[in-house]
């Protein structure tokens, strides 16, 4: 691991004001990580983390293998879990309900869902959503599904304290209108201070300000997606001399097209010369 690099990413979100950082996430090349790799950098992350909390991922198609995460997450010192619908199985409905419920029975800190059919190839229904809502241990959701119906769902008929997070940085204010209480952002990477200015705003209730601040970074976010997350925002944070930028096989590097206009958008907002 690199841990000078892990340092200066974690000093960067700390400085900016972020409520918490999400580590071994698809961002972070998670399923690419050995168990003793993942646990490293979540206590690297945690010994080092400030006033920021700590959200591992902690999820997977192998439910038993996702709890042995989740537990080592939580003995590494992370306050939460993110769990990720289980990908490749496409279990159904009941099998999600069980799959998680399974997980928030035997552990002790929050789980969050992660909702990402574009990826997994499943899809939290709304009213499974609702089911698990009830469960103490279940306290929110990283919902990257298409669209505002599931956020709109949970925040007219799930309880009070089942929190949504945007998947998406180009959603960010369309799902904060309808409730939701932040981002869990790749873009937050490059500029976590505009992204943590773009959720205050929105807790604020200033969302036409919100709304021409997302749009005035829509190109930036566009452009972290012009190939599978993370290659953009690694080989980005390359280009910035924040990280070495190497990606574990299946991940390749970047196309040099899109390698260009990915500079471009970056000098486009001061990121790189």
């Amino acid at each position: 691991m690199d841990h000078d690099a892990l340092l200066k990413l974690i000093e960067i979100q700390k400085l900016a004001g972020v409520a918490a950082l999400t580590v071994c996430g698809t961002t972070g090349e998670s399923v690419t990580m050995t168990p003793g790799e993942r646990g490293d950098v979540i206590a690297f992350c945690v010994k080092n983390k400030g006033q920021m909390k700590i959200i591992a991922g902690a999820g997977g198609n192998d439910t038993a293998r996702a709890l042995e995460d989740a537990k080592a997450a939580g003995d590494a010192g992370a306050d939460a879990v993110l769990a990720v619908t289980p990908y490749y199985n496409k279990p159904t409905q009941a099998g999600l309900t069980a799959h998680y419920t399974y997980i928030a029975d035997r552990v002790r800190m929050p789980v969050i869902l992660y909702n990402i059919p574009s990826r997994t190839g499943t899809a939290l229904a709304p009213e499974t959503v609702l089911e698990l809502s009830k469960h103490p241990n279940i306290n929110g959701i990283k919902e990257a599904g298409p669209g505002t119906a599931l956020t709109s769902f949970i925040m007219s008929t799930c309880p009070e304290d089942m929190n949504v997070w945007s998947g998406n940085d180009a959603e960010t204010v369309p799902l904060m209108a309808l409730g939701a209480r932040g981002v869990i952002s790749v873009a937050s990477n490059l500029i976590p201070r505009e992204m943590t200015e773009l959720s205050r705003l929105c807790l604020l209730g200033e969302f036409g300000l919100a709304a021409r601040m997302q749009a005035k970074y829509h190109d930036l976010m566009t452009a972290l997606f012009y190939e599978t997350n993370p290659i953009p925002v690694k080989t980005a944070l390359s280009e910035m001399g924040l990280c070495g930028g190497e990606l574990r096989l299946p991940l390749c590097p970047m196309g040099a097209q899109n390698r260009e206009k990915l500079k471009a958008a970056l000098r486009k907002y001061g990121l790189i010369n």
